[in-house]
């Protein structure tokens, strides 16, 4: 297997803690993700919880309920417009993100938006905000969305904004889902139960922040991810990161060569990665987007750039329905080094 070669690297714009914090705390004065000393004198009726043993648990889950559920009307846009970078009120609505029915480990709901040409000649589910703390992941998503609503290019969109909203939510945000699990080292990918827990310990000296969890498909997202690609079956998986500012592909087909100002540096695949798990196990092409701020979103003539880029190479890479393969392709496998 190849090993991705900035594996090890520091992320030097990870700390996303203070990110719309100010703005958070004119709706919340009471920070209800941190436990009992958040709990102010003008909230005496959170004393008892406060005091109570299991306070974290029900501080946490009581914060997540005010967050959510006072914005469902809204498509949840308070709980992420105010923690992604360059994303407006005015374009979360626009995008109108509807619970999928699956939630994540303390019961946010995974929201999801289709966008559909009709006809549709291509199918494409496109990621963000699987690691919590790639705040700009979500951004370039929220607006794609708009731009696929103005030009959806014969394509069924499937947009995934924040894939692990526990992680993106919590304060300071966090790579690792509410369990501490890195959902992109959690797919079910060849021989995981050795592989992915070998590779954490070896090559990742045990770092929490990529720890795989304790089983493929462990986790409530992963598992919901997972079931998106066998029922929707997409023809191309875009799944957006940051902050290596690299463009990175795996599966069958032609590569791009760049979006916008990324250009295509294939790295190589983890046990348990999605790229592992989609593109080189199913087949199924996965364009990786490194955004190069994790915290910074691009300016917005560069993320229409990169969506120009996408689509004019989705039109001359992508097979048409009529030229596609009536079956499935073939599994890949991964050549395997820097594993012993």
């Amino acid at each position: 297997m190849k090993l991705r070669r900035n594996e090890s690297r520091g992320h030097s714009n990870r700390g996303a803690e203070g990110v719309g914090d100010s703005r958070i705390r004119r709706i919340f004065p009471v920070d209800l993700t941190h436990g009992p000393q958040s709990c102010g004198p003008q909230w005496h009726w959170l004393q008892w919880i406060c005091l109570c043993p299991v306070r974290s648990l029900v501080v946490r889950l009581l914060g997540m309920f005010l967050v959510v559920g006072t914005v469902g009307m809204a498509h949840a846009c308070p709980a992420f417009f105010l923690r992604v970078p360059q994303v407006s009120r005015a374009l979360c609505q626009q995008a109108a993100l509807v619970p999928s029915g699956a939630t994540s480990v303390l019961g946010q709901p995974l929201l999801v938006r289709d966008v559909a040409a009709s006809p549709a000649q291509w199918r494409v589910l496109v990621l963000g905000g699987i690691h919590g703390d790639e705040f700009s992941s979500a951004s370039l998503v929220f607006h794609w969305i708009g731009m696929a609503l103005r030009d959806p290019l014969d394509t069924h969109w499937r947009f995934l904004p924040v894939l692990n909203p526990d992680g993106m939510l919590r304060r300071p945000a966090t790579r690792v889902n509410a369990h501490g699990v890195d959902l992109n080292r959690n797919f079910a990918t060849p021989d995981w139960v050795r592989e992915a827990p070998l590779y954490w310990e070896r090559r990742t000296r045990k770092d929490p922040r990529r720890w795989p969890g304790s089983a493929p498909l462990s986790e409530p997202e992963s598992r919901y991810l997972a079931e998106q690609i066998r029922t929707f079956a997409p023809d191309l998986v875009v799944s957006v990161h940051a902050p290596y500012g690299v463009l990175d592909f795996d599966g069958p087909l032609r590569p791009p060569t760049r979006l916008g100002r990324l250009y295509l540096d294939r790295v190589g695949v983890f046990p348990g990665s999605l790229g592992h798990y989609c593109g080189l196990q199913q087949g199924i092409p996965v364009v990786t987007v490194e955004l190069p701020n994790a915290l910074r979103a691009p300016p917005p003539a560069e993320m229409r750039r990169m969506w120009g880029d996408l689509q004019r190479w989705m039109q001359n890479t992508l097979p048409r329905p009529a030229s596609k393969t009536t079956g499935a392709s073939a599994p890949q496998s991964a050549p395997v080094s820097g594993l012993h």
